[in-house]
């Protein structure tokens, strides 16, 4: 086991710069692609207000846990309960799930990314300006059927993310996100208030906001719940990792709160983007994962002016897909860099190396390696299925327990409280119900359903 070095660690040099990074970190391809598309298949509105209540009950708290914990101990996912658990008790298990399921992520999730930043090229080339879904598959598929380029693609992705994540965490992560946080909110705005002027918006807005509570299934309860759990990157070290950063007089359940607050305002904004465009042209709004890099395309090619409306969408996509992967490329990097000695430098390009060798097998499960089965599964699919049907829900149940009950009460209201000013006892005293018996039960639901159990 390595132990624990002691070095002058970098921070987040602003409060805003702890909002923007945060943010930057929950804001992800979940937003555009995975909540819109969510939202179609599970009935709209009513699937929206069930996941708002999710997000109260399994994402903020979590998440809070998360970024207490990190502050507290100024150390890594695994250093952190290192530091914290009592001696003797393996609680450093849980950092090291969250290192191992950020790896995982990071193989697929940096494979998409390319898809997104290549559709930048593909729709000023005007190769993609096609309102006929299918043949906007046949751009996609030629993509991602192809291993060259999907490769370089996914390469080319890890080295701007490591390029960023070399530069520090003030310098490089917090100036990042500080600048791309508030230009993806303009290009969102943008794409929304064309997408608002079409005949058929009130449509696509009746879908979205007008719930009906019919369509309240478990199944869409439970979907719900882990979109919850996932989009907000918690279980994954993270927040875990970005909270060791915050600075002293950061008001951490404020913080988090307004991080929730924006990060469901970007996922509604990109459902009224893409919903009144959809209906407006008779497109499915249940697509699915095929919403982004098929429907979309078609839609946008459908406007006036609708190519330049598409370039602004897959470059505000980017931008989201950016915040996150510097928040995972951030989770192993911290973790070789205090565990291990390492220069920070050193540390971001084994890291990415070891990344670009373990995403070539994702990548390649469209293309030459698309019959490589584990489990029934490609590879792709195998690291979405451990990182988010397992290590995150596991990463996610374990974070309560030690929260809630390890670390103790005495020690929430401290590091809740901002190290002096009390919160109300009320308030500290309904978070540590949450953490210690709803959120845990809920993310076991989440976790059992992954596994098929139901």
């Amino acid at each position: 086991m390595a132990k624990q070095i002691t070095t002058a660690r970098d921070g987040f040099a602003t409060r805003l710069g702890v909002l923007a990074a945060t943010l930057g970190s929950a804001v992800g391809l979940g937003n555009i692609w995975k909540f819109p598309a969510l939202t179609g298949q599970n009935g709209g509105a009513s699937f929206l207000l069930v996941y708002v209540l999710a997000t109260l009950l399994v994402g903020l708290p979590v998440m809070i846990s998360e970024i207490m914990l990190g502050r507290r101990a100024r150390a890594n996912a695994v250093g952190t309960f290192r530091q914290l658990a009592p001696k003797g008790q393996p609680w450093h298990l849980v950092g090291f799930s969250g290192v191992v399921a950020a790896f995982l992520i990071m193989g697929f999730y940096t494979d998409v990314a390319g898809w997104v930043f290549a559709y930048i090229f593909k729709s000023l080339s005007g190769e993609i300006a096609t309102t006929d879904p299918a043949v906007a598959a046949k751009a996609f598929e030629a993509l991602v059927g192809d291993p060259v380029q999907s490769l370089l693609w996914q390469w080319g992705v890890l080295v701007l993310i490591s390029v960023i994540i070399i530069a520090g965490v003030a310098q490089g992560i917090e100036r990042t996100t500080k600048v791309l946080m508030p230009v993806l909110l303009l290009l969102l705005v943008a794409v929304c208030a064309r997408s608002l002027t079409l005949p058929k918006a009130a449509e696509g807005l009746a879908f979205l906001f007008t719930p009906d509570f019919s369509k309240i299934t478990p199944g869409v309860i439970l979907m719900a719940l882990g979109l919850a759990f996932f989009k907000l990157s918690i279980g994954m070290g993270t927040m875990t990792t970005y909270g060791s950063y915050f600075r002293n007089d950061q008001d951490i359940p404020l913080t988090a709160t307004r991080v929730m607050l924006c990060d469901l305002t970007i996922s509604i904004l990109a459902g009224m983007a893409v919903f009144p465009a959809v209906f407006n042209f008779g497109f499915e709004p249940s697509a699915g994962p095929s919403l982004l890099f098929m429907t979309i395309p078609a839609v946008f090619t459908s406007l006036p002016g609708g190519q330049v409306f598409m370039v602004i969408f897959f470059c505000l996509t980017a931008i989201a897909a950016t915040g996150a992967m510097l928040s995972l490329l951030e989770v192993p990097v911290a973790w070789l860099a205090e565990s291990f000695g390492m220069p920070r430098k050193r540390a971001t390009i084994l890291t990415s190396v070891t990344l670009a060798i373990i995403g070539l097998p994702a990548t390649l499960s469209m293309s030459t390696m698309a019959n490589v089965k584990i489990f029934g599964m490609t590879v792709f699919d195998l690291y979405d299925f451990l990182s988010s049907n397992v290590l995150l829900p596991v990463g996610g149940i374990f974070i309560c327990l030690f929260a809630g009950w390890v670390w103790g009460a005495a020690n929430v209201k401290t590091e809740l409280s901002n190290r002096g000013q009390l919160l109300n006892g009320p308030i500290i005293a309904a978070f540590l119900t949450v953490v210690r018996w709803v959120s845990p039960v809920l993310v076991l639901l989440v976790l059992l359903k992954g596994l098929k159990v139901f």
